[in-house]
């Protein structure tokens, strides 16, 4: 009993060790490298970083715990029958305050810079005149769920045990660079509602005023997503 206590525990750790690193990796590049001058990486530099969060992590703790690094994730893979639901809440609690411990990390390294303003967002998602390309709030919900319906897919179907064994962080890390390469300009690309807390929290005002819709949309397009896969990736007798 202790010792299946202490590997529940490691998971929990895990997830937040591997969700930390996701919101520092990723909204770390946006923050600290996209706009450097000169040879700032730009959108493609960050959507790679999110990707590669992804991929080395899902290699060193998907044996531990899954390697979720998101709510959204966490609850669209119980939807799908493969998680269970005790543990829920748990890597929840565990995704979010890994990624606000990020946050911290990254608002303590950031503003070390003179010029150093909150106001440019800190990475945070948004729509209308927080959409990085002035977006609607419908065009800001159809993107985020639609964007984690298909991170799903892609989830579910590169775990699933009939894919080839061993490639599934590189699909779901590959998946993910591309999700933000689309969505980026729309809302900044949370489609990880730990991920856009992690920095909202920080700045605080309008990032934390349309919150709700970055925890709304992902677990609602997770939730399709589990309901299509477990249609069509369902094994015939």
């Amino acid at each position: 009993m202790a010792a299946k206590r202490k590997n529940i525990m490691k998971q929990y750790g895990a997830e937040f060790l591997g969700t930390f690193w996701l919101v520092l990796g990723g909204c770390g590049s946006a923050v600290l490298a996209a706009a450097f001058p000169g040879v700032g990486i730009g959108l493609l530099g960050v959507s790679l970083a999110f990707g590669l969060t992804v991929l080395t992590m899902a290699y060193a703790i998907g044996h531990i715990s899954g390697c979720h690094l998101n709510p959204a994730v966490s609850i669209g893979l119980w939807a799908g029958d493969r998680f269970s639901a005790n543990k829920l809440v748990p890597y929840i609690v565990s995704q979010v305050l890994g990624g606000i411990a990020a946050g911290g990390v990254l608002y303590i390294i950031a503003s070390g810079k003179a010029d150093f303003n909150l106001s440019a967002g800190f990475a945070s998602n948004g729509y209308g005149i927080h959409s990085p390309g002035g977006y609607s709030l419908l065009a800001a919900l159809v993107c985020e769920v639609v964007m984690t319906m298909m991170f799903l897919l892609i989830i579910l179907g590169a775990t699933d045990k009939r894919a080839p064994q061993g490639f599934a962080p590189l699909a779901i890390g590959l998946g993910l660079t591309l999700i933000h390469l689309i969505s980026i300009p729309v809302t900044n690309t949370s489609v990880n509602p730990a991920r856009s807390t992690a920095v909202a929290l920080f700045a605080g005002d309008w990032a934390l005023a349309q919150l709700w819709l970055f925890w709304v949309a992902p677990i609602v397009g997770a939730l399709i997503g589990a309901v299509v896969y477990r249609f069509i990736g369902k094994a015939e007798d």
